[in-house]
């Protein structure tokens, strides 16, 4: 098995022969990394990319609407994800985006993951019967992932998620009332501790 040292290195280093400036590759070798610790097919999806985008390299995204679109041409994943990564902060308000004709969009979701965690929002991702659900860039829960790789989505949607409470405010207030207890013990021993402590002293 490989290492995930050596997956992120020769990503980064496949990607660079690609045709990606180093700072994108070393981006590339960090995502694709971040999909195999979650046990996501990584290393397909980023090998049939780089062999379609060989002899063409992709255009960069120079804005992020929306809606997001080029006429007759095909989104690449990775400078669509760092470009969401980048700006994700203002993309907030947004509520909700989509990016459409994204080649082998699973490459999207590690950056997208990465701006869960900026945001300290989750974010939900689904395109065609697959769905993701992202928590701070620490777990990726994944529903119907085609563990072969997809080459192209025609609509990858994205929403934010406000953050709430899984829990009522009544059962907070029983919890934080029984936690109160402790600050008498703590108060009380705190006392003790110290008049010990003094005797000691004089002595």
């Amino acid at each position: 098995m490989m290492s995930f040292s050596e997956i992120e290195t020769t990503t980064k280093r496949a990607s660079k022969a690609a045709g990606f400036s180093w700072g994108i590759a070393e981006e590339i070798g960090k995502s694709i990394k971040s999909l195999e610790l979650f046990g996501l097919p990584g290393i397909i999806n980023l090998n049939n990319y780089l062999k379609k985008i060989k002899k063409k390299h992709p255009k960069k995204i120079e804005k992020i609407e929306k809606e997001n679109k080029t006429e007759g041409k095909e989104l690449c994943p990775i400078y669509s994800g760092v470009a969401f990564l980048d700006r994700c902060l203002e993309l907030e308000k947004l509520k909700s985006l989509k990016f459409y004709n994204v080649n082998y969009p699973l490459l999207m979701i590690p950056f997208i993951s990465r701006a869960s965690e900026i945001m300290s929002k989750k974010i939900l991702v689904q395109y065609d019967n697959t769905s993701f659900l992202l928590n701070f860039d620490r777990a990726i829960f994944s529903k119907n992932i085609d563990q072969q790789a997809q080459s192209l989505a025609n609509v990858v949607n994205i929403e934010f998620i406000e953050n709430k409470n899984s829990f009522s405010e009544q059962d907070w207030k029983e919890l934080y009332k029984l936690s109160e207890e402790t600050f008498v013990e703590e108060s009380d021993s705190s006392k003790a501790k110290a008049a010990g402590a003094g005797l000691t002293d004089n002595d």
